[in-house]
């Protein structure tokens, strides 16, 4: 999988609980696999059609009702179901909300190794300079990201480093993400 499908599978914030739900093998049935997640009704039919028109999920041909179709993972997505357990797998209940945020996974995955802003921002070309900022001072807030300020440079620059849950997030889903876009 690369950067790019990975950072548009976490545009929507129930992507990943969806996946890894289906990896763990929730039916894949709607009213199974909101219970599991737990999201809003809206926000759980726009996450599921997203992961459709990603081509990571299809509707089970021949099973379940019109009004109440089943969902299988696609091949493609059943390696991105694989990331997405892993990933739930080393965080807790209280990192949710910090996980269904657009960028913190893709600016995790680049920091797998210590990095600079301006690095950062190359990796995840279509991130803004605010939306990466937001993204690493909220991190930097729940102690998943450490800055750090280079003073021997001229100007200084900071270097951010993922630590704790942040740093296990990293080094999960790293291996697994093709950095070359």
């Amino acid at each position: 999988m690369d950067i790019i499908l990975f950072v548009n599978i976490t545009s929507r914030a129930w992507s990943l609980p969806i996946l890894s739900s289906l990896h763990k093998g929730v039916a894949g049935r709607q009213a199974t696999l909101l219970a599991a997640t737990g999201a809003s009704r809206t926000a759980f039919t726009q996450s599921l059609d997203h992961l459709i028109e990603m081509g990571l999920l299809e509707r089970n041909p021949g099973y379940g009702h019109p009004l109440r179709p089943e969902f299988r993972l696609t091949q493609l997505g059943i390696s991105a179901a694989a990331i997405a357990n892993k990933i739930q797998n080393v965080s807790s209940d209280e990192d949710q909300d910090l996980l269904r945020r657009s960028w913190t996974l893709p600016v995790l995955t680049l920091l797998h190794r210590p990095s600079h802003f301006n690095e950062i921002k190359r990796g995840l070309q279509t991130i803004t300079d605010r939306a990466l900022s937001q993204s690493l001072k909220s991190m930097e807030g729940r102690n998943w990201v450490c800055r750090c300020v280079d003073e021997s440079t001229r100007p200084p620059r900071s270097l951010y480093s993922a630590v704790n849950t942040g740093s296990a997030i990293s080094k999960t889903i790293a291996p697994t993400i093709s950095l070359v876009s």
